[in-house]
């Protein structure tokens, strides 16, 4: 919400600094984002007038201009190039040592082609105000000499930028900031009445409302005899300085009172509206072009308004171009209506258009404003544009805001931490513009202002089964007076500003060792640190991807759609991790950084619920070293990270079991899935299927893993003891074993460990084999197994005995026969 200093003084009388004023702002939860002094860059500036213009004697589209600029400059000569520059021209003068923002320079004094110049006649353009170029600035001719042009022109006035909280919808017009700064104590809010006028005819345009869920009343009045055009002066500054665009008188008048009252208002030309009626309704399916050129579709879930021609505004939101004021108008019909906020929002968000109107009927408007504001802009209107009113049409009714809510005092101490006199509470809320209605010495019960929607609001409550409607009722009004008392708690404290509220520290908690962290929490903070010592680099990614994405990995109901989505590629819950990690890896590969490893421990979503998954990417080929080519990324090194991940969090090797049936986003025949058991999945492995990584734009080999989290069992609580060591030299020996192809190595690897398992400390595959010498269908596959002794060295008898048996346990269960 911005506004400036000079439109605060016009509802505020105060002799507060700029500085206290946004300090009062701040402690009062408006919250000030930026203060910007428009006229600081350009205050060096002065109005001049040229005595005398010259032709340069040495060029000919140069002029030696004698120039007065006020005190200190009454003559100075200054040689300019302007097509316009001529004797008696009220113009902008810089004098040496002036930085022009527009050229980006700073002005000196010196000579132009023999002639001496002392300063620069200057376009807006060159001060950063505007696009003019055709020569300098013509100001009016009574314009004084001397003068500052940030005075002169009204730039000396200080824009405030401040953050709206959204329940704060009466803070989004300058009065309501006003209103809050002088019940803080910074000055007095001024009276503000508006003028009624008298209606002199029946209006030609009516009302008929068929849709008062949306719009419950409706008011307005027709004023003929307008002379629209370019708004005057001030009201033109007043909008400019907040960043609006003049439009027009009847446009610019409304616009001041969204801003001014916060109260949005809509003029349509009377002449344009067919059959004499607007109709209050649900749209229908209509295409209906805005004020700001765009075509938009209606629907029963949009609150329009309709004359016979169709639609002509959506309502609450922007008005038609059909209907539209323009300089041609000369009757207009001014509309002032309350509308459900929760129906415009839909509707903006839906259509996907958002103004100041809706911005405004979506937080809140005043409920007993329209009747003022229409009289007030009705004032406006004929004193700016002439004209004629007529008396007002209204349709619908006035809602019941009025309500009630009450105040403990103790409750100030209590709830909020700051004793307030019980008296100092009463006045400040008074200041806000409630009203006492019973007073005892305990507590108070204040009306609540029209404007203050956000206090003491009924909650909508589900009615419980076991609760009947009396009872359901009863327990709404308790709540709702839970929530008013903390309500004017609220208000009193942010009066009297909540750094005033004295710190406490919060009790002493005693914490037993152990019990700080959930397992959970420890085996997730475990998994970080697992996946980082290998090399990775951890990301956090958003929870919500795009619909397309998340396609892309079998994972896009539209019951995880998002029907609010922070933005249009955001609007999917993702299924994995994985899909943030490949954007992540696309946007680094296309600079130059194909060979990167990430990973993410992070919720992924399915219709079955939520869980967490520690999930992990290396892209591009491995380092280069001394004796070591580098090599594309493989899925071994994909699987190496799962299982290594898997057995640090306490799971045996011999308790996994490896599967070739990965999901479709891996590559089949280049993935797997590690198991517990044959039905509890751990995790994925693998290359990430082609066609994904096309669609991604990634052209580097990428292999990726998913291990799920909540599917890791706990580890078995066993008493510790010391690791059992042997002081015997272990035995390596190599074994190559031809199988058939579709035989999975986790079987044949399993088999050698059982063969022994009081000899077998370990069994690795170190090579696959298929080619010349192994028969069709068939692989050669060796592996390695270290047999370690604990009471005494092995003998030859005892390792050839070992090695039968670790080939009958392999043939037994595998069918595969020693190469």
């Amino acid at each position: 919400m911005k506004f400036t200093l000079s439109w605060l003084y016009d509802h505020l009388e105060t002799q507060a600094t700029l500085e206290e004023i946004c300090v009062k702002l701040n402690q009062i939860g408006l919250e000030v984002e930026s203060v910007e002094n428009r006229g600081a860059a350009i205050e060096p500036f002065r109005t001049a007038r040229i005595l005398e213009a010259t032709r340069h004697p040495d060029a000919d589209r140069l002029q030696v201009c004698r120039v007065d600029a006020g005190p200190g400059f009454e003559n100075v000569q200054v040689v300019c190039g302007a097509p316009n520059a001529r004797t008696g021209l009220a113009v902008i003068f810089a004098p040496p040592g002036t930085y022009v923002p527009g050229l980006d320079i700073t002005i000196k004094a010196g000579k132009i082609r023999g002639e001496a110049s002392g300063g620069m006649l200057c376009s807006l353009r060159e001060l950063g105000l505007g696009e003019e170029s055709s020569g300098i600035a013509e100001l009016p001719e009574d314009t004084f000499p001397g003068q500052s042009y940030a005075d002169f022109a009204g730039l000396d006035d200080v824009v405030i930028d401040i953050a709206i909280t959204p329940n704060r919808g009466d803070a989004l017009g300058v009065r309501g900031i006003a209103r809050d700064l002088a019940a803080a104590g910074l000055g007095t809010l001024r009276p503000w009445l508006a003028e009624a006028v008298e209606g002199t005819f029946a209006s030609p345009v009516t009302w008929e409302n068929t849709h008062t869920k949306a719009c419950p009343w409706i008011l307005g009045r027709t004023i003929r005899g307008v002379k629209n055009g370019p708004s005057p002066e001030w009201l033109r500054t007043k909008l400019e300085s907040i960043g609006l665009r003049s439009i027009s008188t009847l446009v610019d008048i409304t616009n001041y009172f969204c801003f001014d009252l916060g109260r949005p208002l809509h003029v349509f030309d009377a002449s344009k509206i067919a059959g004499g009626r607007l109709i209050v309704c649900q749209g229908a399916g209509e295409t209906f072009r805005a004020l700001d050129g765009e075509d938009y579709i209606v629907t029963p879930e949009d609150c329009v308004m309709t004359d016979a021609n169709g639609v002509q505004s959506l309502a609450g939101i922007m008005g038609g171009e059909a209907s539209g004021a323009t300089e041609e108008t000369t009757d207009v019909f001014v509309e002032c209506a309350l509308f459900d906020p929760v129906s415009i929002a839909l509707s903006a968000r839906r259509v996907g258009l958002a103004s100041d109107s809706s911005y405004r009927f979506e937080r809140g408007v005043d409920q007993a404003l329209p009747v003022a504001a229409l009289e007030a802009a009705t004032r406006m209107i004929i004193d700016l544009c002439g004209g004629e009113a007529s008396e007002v049409v209204s349709a619908g009714e006035q809602p019941a805001w009025q309500r009630d809510a009450t105040l403990a005092f103790n409750r100030v101490r209590d709830l909020g931490g700051l004793d307030v006199p019980a008296q100092e509470s009463v006045s400040l809320l008074e200041k806000l513009g409630f009203e006492v209605q019973d007073r005892t010495d305990d507590a108070v019960r204040v009306s609540v202002p029209s404007w203050r929607n956000d206090i003491a609001q009924k909650p909508v409550l589900a009615q419980a089964p076991k609760l009947d409607e009396a009872q359901a009722a009863k327990a709404a009004e308790g709540v709702a007076h839970c929530e008013a008392e903390s309500d004017l708690v609220e208000e009193i404290l942010r009066l009297k500003g909540l750094d005033s509220v004295p710190a406490v520290p919060l009790p002493a908690v005693s914490v037993v060792p152990g019990t700080a962290l959930t397992p959970k929490q420890i085996r997730t903070a475990r998994a970080r640190r697992i996946l980082a010592a290998r090399g990775l680099v951890e990301t956090v990614g958003f929870s919500f991807v795009s619909h397309e994405d998340a396609v892309r990995f079998g994972g896009a109901p539209e019951s995880l759609r998002l029907l609010n989505p922070i933005a249009s590629d955001l609007d999917q819950m993702r299924p994995t991790p994985l899909v943030n990690l490949v954007s992540a890896t696309q946007r680094n590969s296309v600079r130059g950084w194909a060979d990167i490893g990430l990973f993410e421990v992070g919720p992924a979503f399915s219709e079955a619920g939520q869980q967490l998954v520690a999930a992990g990417i290396r892209s591009g080929h491995t380092p280069r070293y001394p004796e070591q080519e580098s090599k594309a990324v493989s899925l071994w090194a994909a699987k190496a990270d799962a299982l290594e991940l898997l057995t640090q969090l306490g799971l045996s090797p011999d308790a996994l079991s490896t599967t070739a049936d990965a999901p479709g986003w891996y590559h089949p025949g280049r993935s797997g899935v590690v198991r517990q058991g044959p039905k509890n999945v751990l995790a994925y492995f693998g290359e990430l299927h082609p066609s994904l990584l096309q669609a991604a734009g990634i052209d580097v080999p990428v292999v990726g893993f998913e291990v799920f989290m909540d599917s890791v069992p706990d580890p078995k609580r066993r008493k510790k003891s010391a690791p059992k060591l042997s002081s015997f030299q272990p035995v390596r020996r190599d074994f190559a074993f031809v199988v058939a192809r579709d035989v999975p190595g986790e079987n044949l690897l399993k088999a050698v460990r059982g063969a022994d398992r009081n000899l077998v400390a370990g069994v690795t595959l170190f090579d696959v084999y298929e080619g010349p010498h192994v028969p069709e269908g068939y692989r050669s596959v060796g592996v390695e197994v270290v047999l370690q002794p604990m009471d005494k060295s092995l003998t030859d008898a005892e390792l050839e005995a070992v090695s039968e048996r670790i080939v009958a346990a392999v043939t037994k269960t595998t069918g595969a026969a020693l190469r």
